[in-house]
């Protein structure tokens, strides 16, 4: 299954895929909004090889020629047709584009029914390359032109290949060569579990951070945006790695607390605000005490004004009396003792008041 593919199932929401392997520079048309990139985690060269009795230092000496560019909807043929139309060759003209791949592409090049070919991906192993550059009269495309290559599809990096590191037996390369090439990044949908993220990427470290041919150790993968956003589980984890929990648990464990985690941020976020209002709530809840007795005290105040006589004066103190008693009673917080005694002064003064209409009425 190639890019393409990989992409369009990862683009439609009817498949059931989630990661997948896409290369650059596919077509915007086939891209989701819903995908997100886990890192770069490897170069896809590729590897231009033509026939010629001397060396061509453009695409566009291939005009003319029968070009083998890689099967039919595959990302090595949609890269040699982006290439090939920067150079204004396209298909329908004078070059005859053969949609050939693998070992058809490399039997064509033996057997002289192609003129160049262009090998990325799978179809461009290394001993494939050596097999076609033991051919005499079979040249390697020298990308002298990259910086212009560069420029116009940013989507390409720049990979050089040092004198014989396809053979040093007989040198080949026996010069410096530079070749082009897409990376290929992994990509997810934007729902993937932060879980398996990390493990994605863990499993990304130790198959394609070893050295090679043409990538240094370490280099893959790496967190570059190119054709999709990096992810925010990506970035935590290649700036901090794996959570503490997935550091130190079992990962059913650390899974469980990730999602336990994410249950109570937002109780939090909520209950901080109201945990703030719980003081001034029970400050308000025992003062509410001391103003019931308030309102009780205002109350005999008020019915004090119409007494008829002694009887009532004393009934008004008995009254008073228990509204002080019920005051001495209330089971109150050390903080608030000083409202309560300001509270029995004021029960003082209503008594004292009530004890002088009594004895003036009595007098009387």
């Amino acid at each position: 299954m190639g890019a393409v593919e990989n992409l369009k199932r990862l683009s439609d929401p009817k498949q059931r895929a989630d990661v997948g392997f896409v290369q650059g520079g596919l077509p915007a048309e086939l891209r989701s909004d819903d995908l997100v990139s886990l890192g770069t985690v490897f170069y896809e060269p590729l590897f231009v090889l033509y026939r010629s009795a001397t060396p061509i230092d453009r695409l566009s000496g291939l005009a003319g020629k029968r070009v083998a560019i890689g099967r039919e909807g595959s990302g090595g043929a949609a890269l040699a047709l982006a290439l090939l139309k920067a150079n204004e060759i396209e298909p329908g003209g004078a070059t005859t584009l053969l949609p050939l791949a693998d070992e058809a592409a490399l039997q064509a090049m033996l057997q002289k029914r192609a003129d160049a070919v262009f090998l990325a991906g799978d179809s461009a192993r290394p001993e494939q390359i050596r097999r076609l550059l033991h051919t005499p009269g079979l040249r390697l495309f020298d990308f002298v032109q990259i910086d212009g290559y560069l420029r116009r599809f940013r989507y390409l990096s720049r990979i050089d290949l040092p004198t014989g590191v396809l053979d040093l037996g007989i040198n080949l390369p026996n010069h410096p060569t530079t070749l082009v090439g897409p990376t290929v990044e992994l990509i997810a949908r934007s729902g993937l579990h932060p879980a398996l993220s990390d493990l994605l990427i863990e499993a990304a470290q130790e198959v394609h951070g070893h050295g090679s041919l043409l990538q240094r150790a370490g280099e893959f993968p790496s967190p570059v945006e190119h054709d999709f956003p990096i992810s925010e589980d990506a970035t935590r984890y290649y700036k901090s790695g794996k959570s503490f929990a997935y550091r130190h648990l079992p990962f059913w464990l650390a899974s469980l607390v990730d999602r336990l985690v994410v249950l109570l941020v937002p109780m939090l976020v909520l209950l901080v605000p109201a945990l703030r209002l719980l003081p001034a709530m029970y400050n308000y809840r025992i003062r509410t005490r001391i103003y019931r007795r308030y309102a009780q005290l205002m109350a005999v105040e008020r019915d004090s004004q119409d007494l008829a006589g002694p009887d009532q004066a004393r009934k008004m103190l008995e009254r008073v009396d228990v509204l002080e008693k019920a005051v001495i009673n209330l089971k109150l917080p050390a903080k608030f003792a000083d409202e309560a005694y300001v509270l029995r002064q004021h029960i003082d003064f209503v008594r004292a008041r009530l004890a002088q209409v009594a004895a003036g009425a009595q007098s009387g």
